[in-house]
């Protein structure tokens, strides 16, 4: 039988910690939309938008996404993976002739308009017989501009050749290319060296075709993608961290459909994020957004929902325009993160929007509250002398009253997401009693911490947290896996929030349990010695 340790932690006995457990970022946001230039289906991390600008391009009118960025930072936030999608967009070619006729055509890795590349070939240092009569150097720009000399990325492939059998063949070379891939086969004779057509200029280049094309307006296909093909929202993996998703609009007058929002809700439930969703924009007052919150599809625990709208200044079109709340309100969600964890102080998750922007409308104290426990939080341009706690959309349809407040969701998915993330090492080791033992002691040390920083101010001290891995979580199976059961005090006698996690080599299962057999016994929260650990662990691996 497992006996408590002193800090609540249920092991038979200790024999140390393996690393510490790191706590997952809470401020990371995901965006997927439309771009001017940059990788497709990628996702690119930036910490300001001018790095935004330097992949991306910068604020283009038919991408919502460069502005839900430029606000994002405007208001403070910290870390944004960016995945472009496209529809029908075609990258631009370059051609190198050779004699005979023939060329060898390169394409833009990105495609679009603005991927603005040029190329040249010389055959330095390179004999024009025998063994070196099928190779040449190539040197491949990305230019800010046609005919610009600011080159913003260069590379250099020396000593490529057109023979099939080279190590150095150019087709095999430039599939480590981040500028340029290769268009048809490979010539059978080598490029010839590019000619200055200029005589002003320092070198001789072959400029990019004009036949690359940004494509049409998005549809939310583009925006859901292919999980076989790993594109739009699928283009995450699990090395791809993030706290909340946000999916700008379509277009400017074109809202994201309830399709691709199904699709990243799950996204998000799988992925123990946050789902930021926006208010129509027939939502122009608090009495409308308090009827369409209350009859909202989108109504969960992992969603969010901020109003009203925001007015900000449009540098393209020189005026102010209203834009969406998404964007603004995770900029303030991350600047506030970067000051405080997500549950101190109480009310850490309301601030006001930055200068230059302000709220489409007016909402008074009473209209606010009424609005917050239906579950839609405020935007304010000044911060209020009567400051609530951001919630969730579930609202009083929570399954569970904690996640009705955005900052105890928040400790709860980090707390797992870390867990998850931190005790994969198990998938290297047998599943046996030593194992369990180390993996319990590293568990119960990283509750420890959230305990000493005040995480659950509202549990008893001696019996905040558990932790359970011994033979009831991890019975005799066919296959190599190990499983852990830990929670936390709620606040409320009786209520644990608890969760088995179970790493196997297919991969990590995580399920929230419902143990209201916890009684306090002792100072501690034991399990009822009546709970039923097949049946839970049916549950857990029902297909």
């Amino acid at each position: 039988m497992l006996t408590p340790s002193t800090q609540g932690i249920y092991v038979a006995t200790a024999i140390g910690a393996s690393e510490p457990i790191a706590r997952v970022e809470t401020a990371t946001v995901a965006f997927v939309g439309r771009a001017l230039r940059g990788p497709l289906h990628q996702p690119v991390a930036v910490r300001s938008f001018a790095e935004y600008q330097a992949v991306f391009g910068g604020l283009w009118q038919p991408s919502a996404l460069s502005y839900a960025v430029e606000q994002y930072f405007e208001n403070g936030g910290v870390l944004a993976r960016v995945v472009r999608v496209a529809n029908g967009a075609r990258p631009a070619t370059l051609r190198l002739p050779t004699l005979g006729g023939q060329a060898l055509v390169l394409e833009a890795r990105c495609p679009g308009t603005r991927e603005f590349l040029r190329a040249s070939v010389d055959h330095d240092n390179i004999a024009d017989t025998g063994a070196d009569a099928d190779v040449f150097n190539l040197v491949v720009h990305r230019v800010r501009s046609p005919g610009s000399e600011h080159v913003e990325e260069q590379e250099i492939f020396a000593r490529a050749s057109v023979h099939p059998e080279s190590p150095r063949n150019i087709g095999v070379l430039l599939a480590e290319s981040e500028l340029v891939g290769l268009r048809g086969p490979v010539p059978t004779l080598r490029p010839q060296p590019t000619e200055r057509g200029d005589l002003r200029s320092f070198a001789a280049y072959v400029a990019s075709n004009p036949d690359g094309d940004d494509g049409g307006p998005l549809t939310d296909y583009d925006v859901i993608g292919s999980a076989t093909e790993r594109t739009g929202l699928f283009a995450f993996d699990e090395r791809d961290d993030f706290s909340f998703l946000y999916l700008p609009p379509l277009a400017r007058e074109h809202a994201v459909g309830a399709s691709t929002l199904l699709v990243a809700a799950r996204l998000c439930r799988t992925r123990r994020a946050l789902l930021v969703v926006d208010p129509p924009a027939e939502w122009s007052s608090p009495l409308l957004a308090l009827a369409g919150v209350r009859e909202t599809p989108h109504a969960s625990d992992q969603t969010l929902m901020y109003f009203p709208w925001v007015q900000a200044y449009d540098r393209l079109r020189g005026r102010f325009e209203q834009f969406p709340p998404g964007a603004a309100a995770l900029g303030i969600l991350g600047r506030l993160a970067a000051s405080s964890a997500p549950w101190a102080p109480r009310f850490p998750d309301e601030g006001p929007l930055r200068p230059g922007f302000r709220a489409a409308c007016i909402v008074d104290d009473r209209q606010r509250a009424r609005l917050a426990s239906a579950g839609l939080n405020v935007l304010q341009s000044v911060r209020s002398a009567k400051p609530l706690p951001a919630r969730t959309l579930a609202g009083p349809r929570a399954t569970l009253p904690e996640w009705r407040y955005l900052g105890r969701r928040r400790l709860a998915l980090q707390m797992v997401d870390s867990i998850v993330r931190g005790t994969r090492w198990v998938l290297f080791e047998p599943s046996v009693p030593v194992v369990w033992n180390r993996l319990a002691r590293q568990i119960g040390d990283f509750l420890a911490s959230y305990e000493r920083d005040g995480a659950f101010p509202d549990a008893t001290p001696a019996a905040a947290w558990f932790v359970v891995c011994d033979e009831r979580v991890n019975p005799p199976r066919q296959t190599p896996m190990t499983s852990v059961l830990f929670g936390y005090n709620a606040g409320r006698e009786g209520l644990w929030i608890c969760w088995l996690v179970t790493h196997d080599p297919s991969g990590t299962r995580v399920q929230q349990t419902s143990l209201n057999q916890l009684q306090s016994a002792g100072g501690r929260p034991p399990l009822d010695p009546d709970f039923d650990v097949a049946t839970l662990m049916q549950e857990h691996f029902r297909d």
